[in-house]
């Protein structure tokens, strides 16, 4: 496919610098003390740092994110409510660990299970919410494995809805973040119970567990879990400076450990990267030249805003090359991919991403056509 190559001045939402800046200097990423663990930036899903990321492991109740997941699932497309009342079953009632305290034949609102959920950790709150869904735990279960798969989570099984121990329930680092990622920017109003510090059913005031709540006011989620086999496990999202970053670590010797760890994984990715626009969501990047069109150009951009992951040093100015199909002859609809955008250098590519068009080109009339046909066979000639 002929392209056409133009080099742009790439600036960030500010004004490009003549001047470079230092090269980024980094160091190494701390060591954990942990099973695995993984640091991504969650706008764009860039990891930073990862140990064992991919290794299977006893998830424990980081389980329930996807559980929390699923009911926020169905209830952004209509199929719950928050009010509706959930029937408490005699399983639900007898579960060990963790508990919400919810009793056999009460009704209690979706709500309140979601917060017993995500604060409590609630494994009766969880086998509730699983049954008011599906029917069965066995049926979510079924339905978790089926999310699991459509968000890439590719190291995961799973076999209940809580993670207590059981033979083949299994999950990652970097599967956990991804559906942490999934839970942020998809459900960003649910997600503000993942911030709460504590709450009272029945008279009974518990708080959340992860510590971070309380040290760190940027940490606004995710989820802790404990049993013997996972160890001590953290999910922990925090924002700063319009960067979101999310770390997970597995396998940790305590619960102060967990949060400890989570923390040098946070302030390491806060201190020496960022998150940076450089393109806006229909920002026109090129006037593309039209060939048998009702207009002679088509404006081209960007379907969603273009976010990168960056050393916090980097300079100002960076190149980035347009990489347009040679000829683009109408019909075009809007959305149509008419090339693609390269951002770095040769050896440093950021990233790469497809460039669309931004309106709609109807074919011209029958003379139009055939005069840009005859002019594009002789300069193919030449």
């Amino acid at each position: 496919m002929k392209k056409l190559l133009v080099t742009l001045s790439l600036v960030f939402c500010f004004v490009s610098s003549s001047i470079f800046a230092a090269p980024s200097l980094i160091p190494t990423p701390p060591q954990l003390s942990a099973s695995s663990y993984i640091l991504m930036d969650a706008y764009t899903g860039d990891i930073l740092v990862e140990h064992n990321a991919d290794q299977a492991l006893p998830p424990a109740s980081l389980t329930k994110l996807m559980t929390a997941y699923i009911v926020e699932y169905e209830l952004a497309r209509g199929n719950l409510s928050l009010e509706d009342k959930v029937t408490i079953s005699e399983k639900a009632w007898r579960m060990e660990g963790s508990r919400m305290f919810i009793r056999e034949g009460t009704q209690v609102s979706l709500e309140n299970l979601m917060r017993g959920i995500i604060i409590q950790s609630g494994n009766d709150a969880s086998v509730a919410a699983a049954e008011y869904v599906a029917g069965s735990e066995s049926a979510f279960a079924d339905l978790m494995n089926q999310h699991a798969q459509l968000l890439g989570m590719t190291n995961s099984h799973f076999v209940n809805s809580t993670g207590f121990p059981a033979e083949d329930h299994y999950s990652s680092a970097h599967d956990l973040a991804k559906l942490s990622r999934a839970t942020i920017l998809q459900f960003p109003e649910n997600y503000k119970m993942y911030a709460e510090k504590e709450f009272t059913y029945n008279n009974i005031r518990q708080p959340n567990r992860n510590r971070l709540l309380w040290r760190d006011k940027t940490v606004d989620g995710l989820k802790t879990g404990h049993t013997e086999a996972a160890g001590y496990c953290l999910a922990a999202s925090a924002v700063r400076n319009g960067t979101r970053l999310i770390t997970v670590v597995m396998g940790t010797k305590s619960d102060a450990a967990r949060a400890a760890e989570a923390q040098k994984l946070l302030d390491y990715g806060f201190r020496y990267y960022e998150t940076r626009k450089l393109y806006s969501r229909g920002q026109v990047v090129n006037n593309a030249r039209v060939w048998g069109g009702s207009q002679p150009n088509v404006k081209v951009g960007f379907s969603e805003d273009v976010l990168v992951t960056m050393p916090r040093q980097q300079g100002n100015s960076i190149q980035a090359t347009l990489d347009m199909e040679k000829e683009i002859v109408a019909p075009i609809a809007v959305g149509d991919v008419l090339g693609k955008i390269v951002v770095g250098s040769e050896d440093n590519i950021l990233l790469e991403r497809q460039v669309v068009a931004l309106e709609a080109v109807e074919e011209g009339g029958f003379f139009k056509r055939m005069f840009d046909k005859i002019k594009l066979f002789f300069m193919n000639l030449f």
